[in-house]
């Protein structure tokens, strides 16, 4: 079953014993893992209580919240197309709900402020039946917070967004999502009920070895925040699509947008958030984008290291006890440190560049603090500090001559390049900081100026 050939054998062996210890430690019945690299499925594995009945890759898991991911996909596909707005409030294409007021953006990112479950019974373990339409998903007051103030964790949130697709759209949530995105990516194995072969859901007694079977219930209306079954394989291809896009799906803007902090953080201690439909997190200086998935008898990680150009899938079927979010962590830095990316050969830029743009590159200051400004592709700029700290920042040229921040505490701010009456280039700005050529030197238009009697002793 496995699929491992470019992987060395002591990689193989690395990954199966951490597979191994995590379905032993866990108590699962069984437990399915899958690494993808370089655009494919490279390694394959499982572990289960019945070794006549190894789960492979084409085996059935309930997937949970990495539904959400699929739905995020959807929404974004009708910000690309302009039908709607990120921060369209939801009333403009979903009318008649106690939450028009919120924005799409805000769901999407867990910031609109709803409560974060259904009203009772618990909809996971109950069926769709007993909610039959959208106002049954929510109470009649379902905010805790104020709109836009935190993130909050919200299941109705993404059955709301599911049914903005189904009333955009005319159809089905599911049917959009396999005709638009399943489809176009070969994702035959991802279904909203399960299709044979599929794994059964099982509770795990805390405290002796035995098992209770789990309700697999059609969540109906709620369906959007978790129903979908998935195999590692299709996750694999789903992990392909979400690091390098496909523009018959989504564009890749709109990929960077979900895959992004949705409130950015400004600091690099930073260890999780949420982006639009997307998790991401910090493990160790590792950074990963995914989803993490629950259901009754289901635990389900997809994770996904661009740095590294690894993604690991784990699929359990135990209600709890299996931490296969930190497992797909491991299995991509077992597979970063034991066989690392091969950087791709150094090329110079495919055209000589303008003497006029050439000419900015090189060091530039901050007042005191030295950077370094690079030439990149596409007339593409990068700021690079040279001393122990400081801001660095991607800037993607734009057509009226300015450039626009991709990164960090400059992202969305424009990089003008300043002249003087005599036409030479004077200094830099960005969104008011001044960049001069040299530390602050005597007549350089540094805000506030610069003391006449220059630097001494």
């Amino acid at each position: 079953m496995s699929t491992s050939e470019e992987l060395l054998p002591g990689t193989r062996r690395a990954l199966l014993h951490r597979l191994a210890v995590g379905q032993a430690q866990g108590r699962a019945p069984s437990l399915v893992g899958a690494v993808v690299r370089g655009g494919r499925t490279v390694w394959c594995d499982s572990r289960s209580m019945l070794d006549a009945h190894r789960p492979d890759g084409d085996v059935q898991y309930r997937i949970g919240s990495i539904t959400k991911s699929f739905v995020a996909v959807l929404v974004m596909r009708l910000v690309d197309e302009g039908v709607v707005g990120l921060d369209d409030a939801l009333e403009r294409h979903l009318p008649g709900t106690v939450a028009g007021h919120v924005t799409v953006r805000q769901l999407l990112s867990h910031t609109s402020g709803l409560t974060s479950e259904t009203p009772v019974p618990w909809w996971e373990r109950t069926p769709g039946s007993l909610r039959p339409a959208v106002a049954d998903i929510l109470s009649e007051s379902p905010a805790k917070h104020d709109p836009g103030s935190r993130f909050h964790y919200s299941n109705p949130g993404f059955a709301l967004l599911g049914a903005l697709v189904e009333r955009v759209r005319g159809a089905g949530w599911y049917e959009v999502l396999r005709a638009e995105v399943l489809a176009p990516l070969g994702m035959d194995r991802t279904t909203v009920l399960p299709e044979a072969p599929h794994a059964g859901g099982f509770a795990v007694h805390p405290w002796a070895d035995v098992m209770l079977p789990e309700p697999l219930e059609d969540t109906g209306v709620m369906g959007p925040a978790g129903q979908l079954w998935s195999t590692v394989a299709d996750l694999g291809r789903f992990a392909v699509f979400l690091t390098g896009g496909d523009e018959r799906v989504l564009s890749g803007a709109a990929l960077a947008a979900m895959r992004s902090p949705a409130t950015a953080p400004e600091n690099a201690e930073w260890t999780s958030g949420y982006g639009l439909g997307l998790q991401v997190k910090r493990d160790g200086d590792r950074s990963l984008f995914g989803h993490g998935g629950s259901m009754p008898g289901f635990v389900a990680g997809l994770w996904i290291c661009e740095a590294d150009d690894v993604a690991a899938i784990v699929l359990a079927n135990a209600t709890s006890g299996v931490p296969v979010s930190s497992l797909a962590a491991e299995l991509i830095g077992l597979v970063a440190e034991l066989e690392p990316r091969i950087p791709e050969p150094w090329r110079p830029l495919e055209t000589v560049p303008e003497p006029e743009l050439l000419a900015l590159t090189g060091p530039w200051y901050w007042g005191a603090a030295p950077f370094a400004l690079r030439l990149r592709a596409e007339r593409g700029l990068e700021l690079v500090p040279l001393g122990l700290s400081g801001r660095a920042a991607r800037f993607r040229a734009e057509p009226d001559g300015t450039w626009t921040g991709l990164d960090g505490y400059y992202a969305g701010e424009t990089l003008c390049v300043v002249r003087g009456a005599d036409g030479l280039v004077s200094h830099l700005d960005i969104g008011s900081f001044v960049l001069t050529r040299g530390p602050y030197a005597p007549g350089d238009v540094v805000p506030g100026g610069v003391d006449d009697a220059g630097w001494r002793v």
